[in-house]
């Protein structure tokens, strides 16, 4: 009886380590605007991200001209980025979160996935120009 209870306890343990899994915080910094012309403006760099983040669900804020503050909220999880960005670069820079069990270096490792996807949205908006 007490080794069943102790494999319970042991699976528990197993389980909440497991859903609780944390990574370093992915960052974007310094990636370059790739596009297929010349001729395009700040406006279509910032169009472009928007676009991008919308379309996995982001709310996108245009701040002032180079910076967007992109939220996501997925169940009763937040994250929320800095983007700055200019005609040649741009990048996507952790400023908070609500239940991601961020520390000041690491956090959950759903946070990285949306991220890296944001980011090839992003890329392949900016393709488009």
């Amino acid at each position: 009886m007490k080794i069943k209870a102790w494999f319970m306890i042991a699976g528990i343990l197993a389980l909440v380590l497991v859903g609780c899994r944390t990574n370093p915080v992915y960052s974007v910094e310094g990636a370059p605007v790739t596009t297929s012309t010349r001729g395009y403006n700040l406006r279509d760099v910032r169009d472009a991200i928007q676009q991008a983040g919308i379309s996995l669900g982001w709310q996108m804020r245009d701040v002032r001209p180079g910076l967007i503050i992109g939220t996501l909220t997925v169940r009763e999880h937040m994250a929320q980025v800095e983007i700055p960005y200019n005609r040649t670069s741009y990048s996507i820079l952790y400023r908070d979160s609500q239940n991601l069990n961020y520390d000041g270096v690491s956090i959950h490792s759903n946070y990285n996935g949306w991220i890296q996807r944001l980011n090839g949205a992003i890329n392949a908006q900016l393709s488009r120009l």
